[in-house]
Order: structure tokens, then sequence, then C-alpha cells
């Protein structure tokens, strides 16, 4: 396809990333929630959308099958940004990655004795470099899901893990104690269809942008 194919996840990212397309023309034609259709036509005749996996976004932009796409902090840095280009922090599905604790964990205790935690996450890139940078030793478990059962059934002492509201932390009766990072959505591009498609992508591109910097 000689248009231009642009990589989304349902949900937050896709919610929150429809006012900037519309700032470039460019509105879905269906609804991914209701739509059961992968590939969604826009109002442009020349712009698709693809409805990926959060965690897929970046793949689909590397390899060149989306030219652009919109991808978690959390996501780039975990499963790597090789051949991206990253023009724009959207500051849009804005969280927190941290370390949680249960209730009553005497953590800064346990990092000063310099004792292995066992940290479950689902983003053990983060979490290594995190406590690598702290000097702390940990033994890291990844999971894929529900991160707030594992101190809760024994299986770790903290986990990494986004926070937005932290009910989810207080209903499990776990405490945040240490910031690890702020997490925002970026704008991913393809480097080769950047110099390709050039005089189609800069004007999205810079209608996006400024719609984000108002």
């Amino acid at each position: 396809m000689n248009g231009i194919t642009i990589a989304l996840s349902k949900g937050r990212i896709f919610e929150e990333t429809l006012p900037l397309l519309a700032a470039a023309g460019i509105e879905p034609l269906e609804n991914p929630d209701t739509s059961r259709k992968l590939i969604i036509p826009t109002t442009r005749e020349d712009v698709r959308l693809v409805i990926v996996r959060a965690t897929d976004a970046p793949t689909y932009v590397q390899y060149g099958a989306a030219d652009l796409g919109v991808a978690g902090k959390d996501v780039l840095l975990e499963h790597g940004s090789d051949g991206l280009y990253q023009p724009i922090d959207l500051k849009i599905a804005k969280c927190r990655m941290m370390v949680a604790i249960p209730a009553g964990f005497d953590y800064a205790n346990a990092v000063r004795q310099g004792a292995r935690l066992r940290v479950a996450s689902k983003y053990v890139n983060i979490a290594r470099e995190h406590f690598a940078a702290k000097g702390v030793h940990v033994d890291l478990i990844k999971l894929y899901g529900s991160m707030e059962l594992a101190p809760l059934a024994g299986l770790a002492d903290a986990i990494v893990d986004l926070v937005s509201t932290g009910s989810t932390l207080k209903a499990n009766d776990l405490v945040a104690v240490e910031h690890v990072m702020d997490i925002s959505s970026r704008l991913i591009v393809n480097q080769a269809a950047l110099k390709l498609k050039r005089e189609t992508l800069e004007p999205i591109l810079a209608a996006i942008a400024t719609v984000v910097e108002r």
C-alpha cells in the first residue's frame, strides 16, 4: 500500500490518540471496540489504522508493516526501539513506574542489608536496570498479569509495575515505595518510511506536534 499505515492499540492509547489524529484530518470510520476488523479505514483514503497489542506496536513499525505507531515509553524501553524514530512525546496515557511492596514489609531495611530481593514484574529489563543502579541484588520473576498477586501469594517481596491512581495497590494492601520513572506514550516512525513517504508524513507529524505543544 502506497498510503500510510498507523499501528495503535485498543483502550486508553487509542482513545487519547484520536484528538491528535483528528488534527491531521484522520478519523477512524469504525470503532475498534465494536468492530471485529483489525484494519480500520479512516476519513482519509490514504491512511489506515491497524489495531495491535500495545507491546506489538514497535515491532510493526520497526519492520515497516506500519509507518507510524503509538507506544508507551515502558514498551519501548522493555522491548527495544532499534530502527525507530521517536519524534514526539505525545504526553498521553501518563502513569508512573513504581516499586510496590506489601504494607508492613521493611523495604528500606531489606535493601540496606544487601539481601536478595525477589521482584515480580512484566518489565524485567526496566526493573533490572533500576535495582542495578542502586546496587541492590534482585531475583527477577517475569509475570504477564496481576502483579499485585505475587507478594500476596508469597511469590515475590516486591513488584515493579505501572501505577495510575494507586487504587489497585490500595485494594490489595500494597504500598508504592519507590518511583522508577514517569511514563507517557510516544509517536514512533519507521525510519525508511520517513525518507520514502516524507511528503505525506511530515504534515501529519507537524499537525500532531502542534496539538501536543498547545
